[in-house]
């Protein structure tokens, strides 16, 4: 009988201490809506996991309605004069050229077309035929290239590599309508990657981005993917190359950031337990982002993408005001690394949310002691 009632409080002890243990593991679960532990997102005015927009890692309404009306209307020229109207040397440009390139591409995957039906994504076609000279609509169809290559084929088959080739081409084209533009070269890095540039070439594309843009965010994410181990450098050099950027990127620069980025890139794809989080190399990388963040224009566009990676991280380090301070300034959106590599961005969001309310209620903070 001793042994019986022995057996009996193992396993009630079991069902106090597992889920202890799993959260000391690292490992996250997601509990229902309904359930007891579950956070309430309305409590602190965040928007509910449905409504979370995936297309934008933050706002931007004129790009949202121009996408908007393009889509409603099949007619590219609000698309053009937008494009035309923002600024070539900044981050802007880019993230709008990548928006247009992914909603043509979306269209196309979701409408292939066929005999009595009209591909999607033909607003585009139509605006590179019409306007032939246009920068913006040259520099669309460059990135809608790429994506179409890393959406629908294989790296290292020969429909990915004739793919990549025509996207080369039509960067050259891009290039030589803006010759100041650093975007043409900016999309020319996701297919140096993809084609495997030797680093004397990758090197000589990276010049001219430099040359027109020496601190452009988007162009050091793209060109840090290259570097990582997975693609064709190592932890080292993407480390060194982060690093380096960030060393030299001026006051107010998000470049500050860059090294936070490098250890996403090389995470190894087990759960981590929180102490690998509040290890030195990652809290270093933090302390740079988060000193990134407080120095930023409150309006440049790449902050919201620095935003999102730290919340990532803040969470799974435990520091949870921290992470709600990220939560105030970027909830609604969630078109963004580390959300945009699961099949649900919004669920994965949410998630890591749910987990920052949970652990800031559970160290005595609420939605009153929340700083607006």
């Amino acid at each position: 009988m001793s042994i019986l009632w022995l057996l009996m409080a193992l396993l009630m002890l079991s069902f106090v201490l597992l889920p202890l243990m799993r959260r000391r593991r690292g490992v996250i679960e997601q509990v229902h809506p309904g359930h007891p532990d579950a956070a309430d997102p309305a409590d602190y005015g965040f928007v509910r996991q449905e409504e979370l927009d995936v297309r934008l890692p933050g706002p931007d309404q004129d790009l949202l309605a121009v996408l908007e009306l393009v889509q409603r209307t099949g007619d590219y020229r609000a698309a053009a004069q937008l494009l035309a109207g923002t600024e070539s040397e900044g981050e802007l440009r880019w993230q709008r050229v990548q928006a247009f390139a992914g909603a043509a591409a979306l269209e196309l995957q979701q409408r292939p077309g066929g005999v009595h039906e009209t591909p999607g994504g033909q607003w585009l076609r139509v605006w590179r035929a019409e306007q032939p000279k246009d920068a913006g609509g040259a520099a669309v169809h460059a990135e809608f290239l790429v994506q179409q290559a890393w959406r629908t084929a294989t790296p290292g088959t020969d429909e990915f590599r004739i793919i990549m080739e025509e996207a080369r081409n039509a960067c050259a084209q891009a290039a030589l309508l803006s010759p100041g533009d650093p975007v043409p070269y900016v999309i020319e890095l996701s297919i140096a990657r993809g084609l495997a540039y030797e680093p004397a070439e990758f090197d000589q594309l990276w010049l001219k981005i430099v040359d027109r843009a020496p601190h452009h965010m988007g162009a050091h994410l793209a060109a840090l993917h290259y570097w990582c181990e997975k693609w064709h450098g190592s932890r080292e050099q993407a480390y060194s190359f982060a690093e380096a950027a960030a060393a030299r990127a001026p006051e107010g620069s998000l470049l500050a950031a860059l090294p936070l980025f490098a250890v996403f890139e090389h995470l190894p794809e087990v759960n981590l337990v929180a102490s690998f989080y509040q290890s030195e190399v990652v809290a270093k990388a933090i302390h740079g982002a988060l000193h990134a963040v407080h120095a930023a224009l409150p309006d440049d566009p790449t902050l919201p993408h620095v935003r999102h990676l730290l919340l990532f991280f803040l969470v799974r380090a435990e520091r949870w005001a921290e992470a709600m301070q990220q939560l105030i300034h970027i909830d609604g959106h969630v078109g963004a690394l580390p959300w945009t590599l699961t099949d649900d961005p919004a669920a994965a969001f949410a998630l890591h949310r749910a987990l920052a309310v949970a652990g800031y209620e559970a160290n005595g903070g609420s939605p009153a002691s929340l700083p607006g």
